[in-house]
């Protein structure tokens, strides 16, 4: 039901203007659409997970080479592991299902964009999408999740029982260890290409993910990046992998899901005449820097 007053359900993060998240819309509409040129690539088999560098400047497109996948991204700075996307963060400052001109955000102490949306095939999805995302489908699911988390084998062992190795949280795992990372590095995710959303009792839902054969989701790399991806077991989520008539309900040996998986392509390009198209762009540093105090390490009377 609609608030009578906006005010009480305003965003709390305001991108007033010179700020922050008051982004130039069109140097990013620039790289959106300038020329580039194939730098790299790769093709993510089925329940699997790879993880590739990004430069800053370069564009990343995740691409449903055979239809509709769900993805489990994971991005750190690349000179600084320690640094690293910031979900809960990122919901805050842009909105739980992000597209074109939203930006992925790093944790603390560093706080700054690590890269920004620049092309969504999927931005029209739903009643009132508009190009830059937004809109909601009939039953309240919205594209390019961030109010979920990937996929995990404890939380699996604990609903069902039984032990598998290649959930998100493990094909990320495996990933990142040619980065010289490990299991305690992977964080919470984008689950590109993810229909989710919230239902009647305010419960996390999934749907069947709509992305088709071609569709994309393309970020700009505002610093060095390491990205990690993982091809989710569950597919395109259209059978359930918990629960009434779940993966975890069928008969050894079944395996359900599998017939829903497909693989994933990403590509990576740097920009043709990049000056210009980059005109007024310069890396952001963190803004967390910025900060000068101890964290009230010095004691403060505040009065009754």
């Amino acid at each position: 039901m609609a608030s009578a007053n906006p005010r009480l359900t305003q965003a709390a993060y305001q991108a007033l203007p010179g700020s922050p998240l008051d982004l130039d819309k069109s140097l990013y509409d620039r790289i959106g659409s300038c020329s580039r040129k194939l730098t790299f690539s790769l093709t993510l088999p089925i329940r699997s997970g790879k993880a590739w560098s990004v430069k800053a400047g370069q564009v990343c497109r995740i691409v449903a080479v055979a239809g509709a996948q769900v993805g489990d991204l994971n991005i750190w700075s690349l000179h600084n592991p320690r640094e690293r996307f910031w979900a809960s963060r990122t919901r805050q400052l842009q909105r739980a299902h992000v597209s074109i001109y939203d930006r992925l955000w790093s944790c603390l102490p560093y706080l700054r964009p690590l890269c920004t949306i620049t092309g969504d095939s999927l931005a029209n999805y739903g009643q009132g999408g508009n190009g830059q995302g937004g809109g909601v489908d009939a039953e309240g699911g919205r594209v390019h999740d961030l109010l979920g988390t990937r996929c995990d084998p404890y939380v699996n062992r604990m609903l069902t029982g039984q032990d598998f190795d290649y959930h998100c949280h493990s094909n990320l795992t495996r990933a990142v260890r040619e980065f010289g990372l490990d299991e305690a590095d992977v964080h919470d995710v984008l689950n590109v290409f993810q229909c989710t959303g919230l239902n009647g009792e305010d419960k996390y839902f999934m749907k069947t993910c709509p992305a088709k054969k071609g569709d994309f989701f393309e970020f700009f790399a505002e610093t060095d990046l390491l990205c990690a991806l993982s091809t989710c077991p569950g597919g395109d989520l259209s059978k359930a992998m918990w629960g009434e008539g779940s993966a975890s309900e069928a008969n050894a040996g079944d395996d359900p899901t599998l017939e829903c998986c497909r693989p994933l392509g990403v590509e990576v390009y740097d920009l043709l005449d990049k000056h210009k198209v980059l005109q007024g762009w310069k890396e952001p540093e963190p803004y967390g820097r910025l900060y000068k105090g101890q964290h009230g390490g010095k004691a403060k009377e505040w009065g009754s």
